[in-house]
């Protein structure tokens, strides 16, 4: 019995840098923001976070706003791709790697579709100063 406590409450549990990656991109006005829990999965890396921007400057302001949030919080990123006016800006933060698509490039890549074993939180925007609110998907 215990063991399945503890599942259920890993499985409830967004970590700290996460969250404030999840802030940063509402902050930066980032739309329909997803955060797949690639636990258990066999993948590189434990959660994608993915959204999507509305023009290569505020794809641009997303990424920015994650790293330098993250940072402060000793969170140091590996690697960067994708440059000013790309369509998709990638931020591989070791167990965190962050995709900020326009609507074109999302529905190209269909990151959700490829990883859809994934278990899936989708986050509603939330105003300054008030917690994060998401919405826990049913797996695969």
């Amino acid at each position: 019995m215990k063991n399945i406590k503890e599942k259920e409450q890993k499985k409830d549990f967004i970590p700290p840098h996460i969250r404030e990656a999840i802030a940063a991109v509402q902050e930066k006005q980032a739309a329909d923001v997803i955060l797949l829990d690639l636990d258990g999965l066999g993948a590189f890396t434990d959660y994608f976070l993915i959204c999507t921007g509305f023009s290569s400057r505020q794809i641009e302001a997303i990424c920015d706003e994650v790293e330098g949030r993250l940072d402060r919080m000793g969170v140091r990123r590996l690697h960067r791709e994708g440059k000013a006016g790309s369509d998709w800006m990638l931020l591989d933060l070791g167990g965190l790697i962050v995709h900020a698509f326009t609507e074109r490039a999302r529905q190209y890549y269909d990151l959700e579709r490829l990883w859809r074993a994934a278990r899936r939180v989708e986050f509603t925007e939330s105003g300054a100063g008030t917690p994060l609110t998401g919405a826990v998907e049913a797996e695969g």
